[in-house]
């Protein structure tokens, strides 16, 4: 019989992920506080995100929250530890956009499934993922002006790339919440599926990027992401991805395939 001191607790707060079939599955889990990110599971994030990328075994990112929520944003009771932790030297290190950073730095294709609240740096490490999912019944809101704080800078700029200024000052200063066609009409989220179909069809979703070409999803990713970068680097980018494209095999696979009314196996892989 197991004394007390064997028994093996769960953590409270925590971030957890597995692997199944080429999907990586990461969940935020904080059940108690809405799945609201401590520092730790920040750090958690940060630490993560690079060994998954590094896995061969991975090749595509999936992130959703516990339950049925995705995550409440910074936890309140933590909010200067994860927002301005004071380090030796006299700065600080905002945590919650050192893991949006490391989602954002993901090379493979990701997305976040949202379902439930997904609120103030909720929806910054949602959106870091390439695009959101979001369930019918997700409501979504950005309330930094309700507690008296900035939103992050990664945060903030990507919400203006997304939904535009005028939208972005709209969202920001009133600090309301929205429901999810609400959310999609804004640019906040990129498609909502009805509740009762959400798994369903989030795993159908799922399943489409596992089969697409992992260089094609690769390249174009990059280049969507470097689209403002200084001209001279974005064409050295695009002469670079162009040259590789008539390199990889994905490429004669693609056109045979398409040719013999074939389903595509590529065979691509960010190591080659």
């Amino acid at each position: 019989m197991s004394s007390v001191s064997d028994v093996v607790r769960p953590r409270i707060a925590h971030v957890s992920h597995e692997i199944a079939d080429g999907v990586a599955t990461v969940e935020i889990s904080n059940v108690a506080q809405r799945n609201a990110l401590t520092r730790a599971m920040c750090l958690e994030i940060q630490e993560l995100m690079p060994r998954l990328d590094a896995d061969p075994d991975v090749a595509v990112v999936v992130l959703r929250g516990a339950g049925d929520t995705f995550c409440a944003g910074a936890s309140i009771s933590e909010l200067a530890s994860v927002l301005v932790d004071p380090q030796p030297d006299g700065s600080s290190v905002d945590h919650l956009s050192a893991a949006d950073a490391a989602i954002a730095s993901l090379t493979k294709p990701s997305v976040s499934l949202v379902d439930g609240a997904c609120m103030g740096g909720g929806w910054q490490i949602a959106s870091a993922c390439d695009f959101i999912i979001a369930n019918q019944r997700a409501v979504i809101g950005l309330t930094p002006a309700k507690i008296g704080i900035i939103y992050p800078r990664p945060g903030l700029e990507r919400l203006v790339r997304l939904v535009g200024s005028a939208n972005a000052k709209y969202i920001l200063l009133t600090g309301l919440t929205f429901s999810a066609t609400e959310a999609r009409a804004l640019g906040l989220v990129a498609d909502v599926v009805p509740s009762e179909s959400f798994e369903e069809k989030c795993a159908a979703l799922v399943s489409t990027l596992r089969n697409r070409s992992l260089f094609s999803m690769h390249a174009m990713k990059r280049l969507v992401d470097l689209a403002d970068a200084d001209p001279l680097e974005l064409n050295t980018e695009w002469a670079d991805a162009w040259s590789a494209m008539s390199e990889s095999p994905d490429m004669g696979i693609g056109i045979n395939a398409f040719l013999n009314r074939e389903q595509p196996q590529f065979a691509w892989r960010p190591l080659d």
